[in-house]
């Protein structure tokens, strides 16, 4: 069984059509989000439009969550062009395109062949806000994982790709479809790269495979969508970013 695992996709349709076209061609049996599906980008409610008509399955993410509750944000950042990319998306949405959001589920188990269990969440299973890392200390990630360790766990938030191995487990982070960053940046102004990732994860035969992939996006596109972007908090940024 190979599951594909998309996270971050933050209102990129482009990337993610590029990511589940390049899905299609691997050949998957389940598809599966991570979360952070709609904010920040300039097309959230044609991303979450794809994601409902796929069936996918979807974790619940700090940014999904920042749509159903406005105040909650200010737990996490006080940067004024982020509130304000998010609360330019929640105008963007309608009744439907927030109840799908709140289908969403905070984590999920995904059983592969030979009882491999493959355990789901967004930052940590205790929060959607935790960043993991290659640099994560051990003792940091036992409290994370809070007892609850499976054999492959994944999650996303933190735009950057990952596998690691943490006493027997398997920890992976897929990526981000949307925005990948070139570094890990803690709250600061990231570096975007361009292309889109994301992972896909595999038990046959008793062997596990996890395999992180990335999708090359035109940058010539990716500007462009930016400059057509009149009136969104984060459009001089991605002008910067991809000119």
């Amino acid at each position: 069984m190979r599951v594909a695992l998309v996270s971050d996709l933050h209102g990129n349709q482009y990337a993610l059509d590029a990511v589940l076209a390049d899905v299609a061609r691997v050949g998957v049996d389940r598809l599966v989000c991570l979360g952070d599906v709609a904010t920040l980008g300039a097309r959230p409610r044609e991303v979450l439009a794809t994601l409902r008509d796929a069936g996918c399955a979807t974790i619940l993410g700090n940014h999904d969550d920042f749509l159903l509750d406005p105040q909650l944000i200010h737990t996490y950042t006080e940067f004024p062009v982020v509130i304000d990319a998010v609360d330019w998306c929640r105008e963007q949405l309608g009744a439907d395109d927030l109840a799908f959001v709140r289908t969403f589920v905070p984590g999920l188990d995904v059983e592969l062949e030979g009882g491999v269990v493959l355990r789901l969440y967004h930052g940590s299973p205790r929060s959607h806000m935790e960043d993991l890392l290659a640099t994560t200390p051990a003792d940091q990630l036992d409290a994370a994982l809070a007892g609850g360790a499976t054999a492959v766990m994944a999650g996303g938030h933190t735009h950057y790709q990952m596998l690691r191995q943490h006493r027997g487990v398997l920890l992976v982070n897929p990526g981000s479809v949307g925005a990948p960053f070139k570094e890990f940046v803690a709250g600061q102004g990231p570096l975007l790269m361009d292309h889109a990732e994301y992972a896909t994860v595999e038990a046959r035969g008793g062997a596990v495979e996890v395999v992180l992939r990335r999708v090359p996006l035109e940058r010539r596109r990716l500007y462009g969508i930016a400059d057509a972007a009149a009136g969104h908090p984060l459009r001089r940024m991605w002008l910067q970013q991809y000119g």
